[in-house]
């Protein structure tokens, strides 16, 4: 039986999704369904601090996009999650044009959250592949 769900893994992280069991994105009707990317290093573990982290959450999820054939500007919605936003938010408006691109922008929705397994940060995303 072939399976529905067409997915995407970046290159060097699929043993880290595999383990977690889940897909880092999922190609669907001409979108990419991308999961919860988070500042993680390759073993899984987060970056200390703040600014790197969310830094390394948009590599991440770069590295997922590429991995479909697409770029940030593919890019349709976006969900973001923070821990204790107060103090996350003025560090993620400093990041976020250094990965946004230019307007139109993507629709965005921002949720405070207790807790994401030891980060501070989690970006999602829905993405129109090329040529579809």
């Amino acid at each position: 039986m072939t399976s529905p769900r067409d997915a995407v893994f970046p290159p060097g992280r699929q043993a880290l999704y595999e383990r977690n069991r889940y897909s880092p994105a999922v190609r669907s009707n001409g979108f990419l369904f991308v999961s919860g990317q988070v500042g993680s290093r390759d073993d899984g573990s987060p970056e200390p601090e703040l600014e790197a982290q969310i830094r390394r959450a948009f590599d991440n999820l770069n590295g997922v996009l590429e991995a479909a054939g697409c770029t940030f500007a593919d890019v349709v919605e976006v969900t973001v999650f923070l821990v204790d936003p107060e103090a996350v938010l003025e560090t993620f408006w400093r990041v976020l044009p250094d990965y946004w691109g230019e307007a139109p922008y993507p629709a965005l929705t921002g949720v405070g959250v207790t807790w994401l397994y030891g980060f501070q940060f989690e970006i999602k995303v829905i993405a129109r592949l090329p040529g579809a």
